[in-house]
């Protein structure tokens, strides 16, 4: 389960930061001259360089160097802190133009822009997002996403459905990218190494016999992975998998065939 969360706070609160409503961004702190932007910058700074549990409105007020108590002047707490803090690196991401190329690069364009953003940002696959933040960031990255499924013969609901089936492989496999180096500065050894430690204390005890399959794939995605698992071969496999299964709705024709058979 997501430590964190989107959409937890308080909602018109969050929506107004969000747009940038006049009521919301009226507020000034005590002569700092500082705003939301800034507020949202130093906080997003510390969540890439320590992880989203070092982000607590007294950590990003010391790193702008003010009271705690004049955070709480632009931003009611950190709830609508991280819903701003993904807004705006939706809002940074790069959008690229993609029209007139085959379906199927035009996704693989979106999923390689959603890695970089996990690459960048890696407390942000941690986030539930099922109660997105619905800022200009998002709402943005949604309408980039969705022309690479504009004018496929989808309906609605399909490229709504086709685009979360995308970005859902992304941010898992963005995880088990992030689980690996979490693993590794954790045992101060890369893959290989744990692996070479570890495999003469298996051999002493793993009969072949009885497990023949899983000693020979083991051994041969072993060998050809110098692992068990590679997160980066995982992704590239998997992606054009999901391309695979999508191939079937999009190439298939029969929208309406489909979906009859859908449960």
């Amino acid at each position: 389960m997501a430590s964190e969360r989107s959409s937890a706070g308080d909602p018109a609160r969050t929506l107004n930061l969000l747009w940038r409503s006049p009521a919301a961004v009226s507020r000034r702190g005590p002569e700092r001259g500082l705003d939301v932007e800034a507020v949202v910058a130093a906080a997003t700074d510390l969540a890439d360089r320590e992880g989203l549990a070092a982000v607590t409105m007294r950590r990003v007020a010391d790193a702008l160097g003010v009271g705690a108590m004049t955070l709480y002047t632009y931003i009611p707490g950190k709830a609508e802190l991280l819903d701003l803090m993904l807004d705006s690196i939706y809002a940074h991401m790069p959008h690229t133009t993609t029209a007139g190329q085959p379906w199927r690069q035009r996704l693989i364009v979106i999923a390689e822009e959603n890695r970089a953003l996990f690459d960048a940002h890696p407390w942000a696959v941690t986030v539930s997002t099922l109660r997105p933040p619905l800022g200009p960031g998002l709402i943005g990255k949604y309408e980039h996403e969705l022309s690479a499924l504009d004018e496929l013969g989808l309906d609605d609901v399909e490229m709504d459905d086709c685009l979360t089936h995308l970005l859902s492989f992304v941010q898992a496999s963005a995880r088990a990218i992030a689980d690996a180096r979490a693993a590794q500065a954790h045992s101060a050894m890369d893959d290989e190494q744990w692996w070479a430690a570890n495999a003469p204390l298996l051999a002493r005890v793993l009969d072949e016999r009885a497990y023949p399959l899983a000693t020979r794939v083991g051994s041969a995605a072993g060998a050809a992975h110098r692992s068990a698992h590679d997160p980066d071969h995982a992704y590239h496999f998997g992606l054009q998998r999901v391309l695979d299964g999508l191939a079937a709705l999009i190439d298939g024709g029969d929208g309406a065939h489909h979906r009859s058979r859908t449960p």
